[in-house]
């Protein structure tokens, strides 16, 4: 590849069902690898099996993508709706003879396998065709096959594998335009990834196969190939290759369950690459960090509790305004109740209390209860049991002497500990009622951190409520 050129990564998903946790690190490593070479990143929806490509997969690639963060550049490419220029070039490959029109039947290349089958020969089809004269052609369909070499061998220098080498003999004539037009994706590939100036391509390692025969096209066209590299891929905590049976599979779905969106990119990032020891980073030091050298070759392993313990270090890392946005999407896309406009107050004002050891947005939700709830608060049974008739009668004395003063933690905490010395109880007897009159349960944030936030008039009245 040209010194000069300025990097240009892409990622190509089918729009057949949800976005794949695979497709999306793949994404994510394109979208780094441009981010921190000042390149582009480009996305491209390979929706030409029309059967099964469907707008709403493709909504849920986009809402993947963006939730994730991965911003691409430019509009999205539909693989579609370039065929016509797919076709040109095929025929451009005919009129090069780098190609040819094969007039084999299906009936015809079953039959050479079956035989070749039965008497142990390669069942790999040889053409009759590939150097047949024009002038017998006969006027019946015909695909247009790729005049493959059939001696040496075929060499990829990949990136992330190093040198493979496939030999020609073993590689077919591959059909680039089947006999009603349409082009094959090994040829739309090829033409697509040369039309938007893809530089580098960076896929999965089930696709290392396909770069021979897509080198055969670029070479055919005279035009440069990219740098590839091809990464292993992601197989479930048991070694087995990543399915239902692990667990979630889908972008979305992680969204749904509560993981932040930086917490997911750090995670991914550093599934299958490694920049040190470093486990903790940020997105900004990761487009700066990552290169194709930190991938490793071995496939690997989805670990959720690595997963859940990053989402928390990010969570704790966050802005509170931030975090709050992100958790009205997670909201949403769990499908759960929206904020009120008082509970958006509530939670900005207590995420400071809240970020701390939660490690998805359920968790903080669990600990903001407090804020979430309105009166009367309910308490559940065990949080009950601390609301005994002495307990009340405490509260009951405490409303008065919250009426004035400043509204701090250090005004709070004298009026507090005197009350609990006043009835012979220590604090932590006088917290157990406070937790159950502010929030209603006994796992709380800090009485004080609780009352600060509430705010004293809504404290006071939960108070009242509850003595």
């Amino acid at each position: 590849m040209s010194a000069e050129r300025p990097v240009v990564t892409r990622i190509a998903p089918s729009p057949t069902g949800y976005m794949h946790i695979g497709t999306a690190r793949t994404a994510l490593f394109n979208w780094l690898f441009a981010r921190g070479h000042g390149g582009k990143f480009l996305l491209r929806i390979e929706d030409t099996d029309r059967e099964r490509s469907t707008p709403e997969a493709t909504a849920a690639i986009l809402r993947g993508m963006t939730w994730l963060g991965l911003d691409w550049d430019g509009e999205a490419v539909s693989q579609f709706e370039q065929k016509d220029r797919h076709a040109a070039v095929a025929h451009e490959m005919l009129a090069l003879g780098a190609a040819y029109k094969c007039f084999a039947t299906q009936e015809e290349i079953e039959a050479f396998r079956q035989a070749a089958s039965a008497e142990k020969r390669s069942t790999l089809y040889r053409s009759p065709w590939r150097d047949a004269d024009p002038a017998t052609h006969p006027d019946a369909p015909y695909v247009i096959r790729m005049k493959a070499p059939q001696t040496g061998e075929t060499v990829i220098e990949d990136a992330v594998q190093g040198r493979v080498t496939f030999r020609n003999d073993l590689l077919d004539d591959m059909i680039v335009l089947r006999s009603d037009g349409t082009p094959t994706y090994m040829l739309a590939v090829v033409v697509d990834d040369h039309d938007m100036g893809i530089t580098h391509v960076i896929r999965g390692d089930d696709h290392l196969n396909n770069a021979a025969r897509q080198t055969m096209v670029y070479e055919a066209m005279g035009w440069e190939i990219p740098v590839w590299a091809h990464i292993p891929l992601i197989f479930g905590p048991d070694g087995k290759k990543l399915s239902k049976r692990h667990g979630a599979t889908g972008v979305e779905e992680y969204q749904a369950m509560g993981y932040p969106a930086a917490g997911m990119r750090n995670y991914l990032t550093r599934l299958g690459w490694a920049h040190g020891d470093d486990e903790f980073f940020t997105t900004e030091q990761a487009k700066e960090w990552f290169n194709l050298e930190g991938i490793g070759r071995a496939p690997a392993r989805l670990d959720f509790k690595k997963l859940e313990n990053l989402c928390g270090q990010h969570i704790a890392a966050s802005e509170d305004a931030a975090l709050l946005h992100e958790l009205e999407g997670y909201l949403e896309a769990a499908k759960l109740p929206p904020l009120s406009e008082t509970q958006r107050n509530r939670l900005s004002r207590a995420m400071y209390c809240l970020k701390d050891r939660a490690k998805k947005f359920p968790d903080l939700i669990e600990k903001a209860e407090f804020a979430l709830n309105s009166r009367p608060v309910q308490p559940n049974e065990v949080a009950a049991k601390n609301l005994d008739a002495v307990s009340r009668g405490i509260l009951r004395t405490l409303t008065p002497r919250l009426q004035n003063g400043s509204w701090s933690k250090e005004t709070l905490e004298p009026i507090l500990t005197e009350a609990a010395a006043e009835h012979g109880i220590g604090f932590g007897k006088l917290a157990a009622p406070l937790r159950a009159a502010l929030a209603g349960r006994t796992a709380t944030p800090s009485v004080y951190d609780m009352m600060l936030v509430l705010g004293r008039e809504e404290t006071i009245a939960r108070l009242e409520d509850a003595a």
